[in-house]
């Protein structure tokens, strides 16, 4: 159980190093420094076995929250009580030595976390498996890539038997095979019972994980409860946030996350329409959808191409293409004239939320006018898939029955 009362960290910010001596000068007439709260009033409860998953932007608190919780921070008003070991893995390069042996430093860090050596010995074979860094197991932690710094030290945290784990975005630097194993990992802590925190700036990773989550926004809680509504709030968050760093596009009803180009070329109207010619903004699984786009040339143009980009609702990729990908050559524009164009394709997605990016370009990839997001539409089917794609499997089958030999 982790349970966070009341919670704010201060920080001193001294514009020169000189200021933290002259503050202690008596009878000094004014403060030297600038206060900057990175986590205010925060507090949460985590049961035992739940696990929390933690976003928010960059700077927002989220590593001065989990040092806090792990003992590393102490807050500056408000108190956090737990129950149980707690292992963390956070900044990478934290808890090593870097000129023991990683089999060295799994004794160290164990002995730290209050196992004998005999327990140590014992998870040692497993920490050695899991990490998968062959004879490195055996050389100086100073030699290692960090991604077999993480192996390691994940390996080494799961494995000391924590009542809670702490893990700060350490999935970031592995690979495939190795972050598929975590999640396998964690999710075999869920039914084991062991409370997890961590942060991470995968949003799918954290709704997968967590049973709930928690966005954090300039060291105060925005909201909290279920991932989905989380991570739905985050994203909407950064998108207001791009909309009020950069001028939205509004010209002609378009509203786009975010927009950039020379103009040179000017996207006027984007459509996403059925078979039939109609506007949608639902589309089953496998139907035929088309996209309108109309453009206007400002100036003559003769090395042009158009795109489109399908992105889910948490900002992946998952379809894209353009003229140049499909080999169709757009020839000359000249100052004034309009470019009417239709991509057509059968809309094989997974059942979610999808957003529609479209672009005029260069062929060097530099753009004329691009608007991301600007159309949003929704994906159907009376199946439940998962994933983004739907690959249509077919399934064959067949039975064969045992035939008992006779007495």
């Amino acid at each position: 159980m982790v349970l966070v009362q009341n919670v704010s960290k201060l920080y001193r910010q001294y514009p020169r190093p000189a200021d933290r001596i002259r503050e202690l000068i008596p009878f000094q007439s004014r403060a030297l420094y600038h206060e900057f709260w990175a986590l205010r009033d925060v507090s949460l409860q985590v049961e035992k076995g739940q696990t929390l998953g933690i976003v928010g932007p960059n700077g927002c608190g989220k590593s001065t929250l989990l040092q806090i919780v792990c003992g590393i921070l102490q807050p500056t008003t408000g108190r956090v009580v737990t129950a149980g070991r707690i292992a963390a893995l956070l900044e990478l390069g934290a808890g090593f030595n870097p000129e023991f042996t990683g089999r060295e430093n799994v004794f160290l860090n164990g002995e730290i976390m209050g196992l004998s050596r005999g327990a140590i010995e014992r998870a040692l074979p497993s920490i050695a498996a899991f990490a998968d860094i062959g004879e490195f197991f055996d050389r100086p932690v100073k030699e290692y890539s960090s991604g077999m710094y993480v192996r390691l030290a994940f390996a080494t945290a799961i494995h000391v038997e924590p009542d809670i784990l702490v893990v700060d975005e350490a999935l970031a630097v592995g690979d495939a095979v190795f972050a598929n194993r975590c999640v396998r990992k964690f999710q075999e802590l869920r039914e084991r019972k062991i409370t997890v925190l961590f942060v991470s700036h995968d949003l799918a990773l954290v709704k997968q994980l967590s049973d709930r989550a928690l966005l954090l926004v300039e060291g105060q809680i925005r909201t909290h409860g279920e991932p989905s509504d989380v991570i739905n709030q985050y994203v909407g968050l950064v998108l207001e946030r791009q909309r009020a760093d950069r001028e939205p596009a509004e010209q002609a009803g378009l509203r786009a996350g975010f927009r950039h180009g020379d103009r040179t070329s000017e996207i006027v109207d984007v459509q996403l329409v059925d078979i039939n010619g109609f506007p949608i903004n639902t589309v089953t699984s496998g139907e035929t959808v088309r996209v309108r786009v109309r453009s206007v040339f400002h100036e003559t143009k003769a090395d042009l191409m158009v795109g489109i980009l399908i992105r889910n609702r948490i900002g992946m990729e998952v379809y894209g293409t353009n003229t140049r990908v499909e080999q169709i050559e757009l020839g000359r524009f000249d100052a004034g004239d309009q470019l009417d164009l239709e991509f057509q394709f059968e809309c094989w997605l997974a059942p979610q939320a999808y957003t529609l990016t479209v672009a005029t370009q260069k062929t060097d990839g530099s753009s004329h006018d691009w608007l991301d997001d600007v159309l949003a539409f929704d994906v159907l089917d009376a199946r439940a898939l998962a994933g983004v794609a739907n690959l249509r499997a077919r399934v064959t089958w067949e039975k064969k029955t045992h035939e008992r030999a006779l007495p």
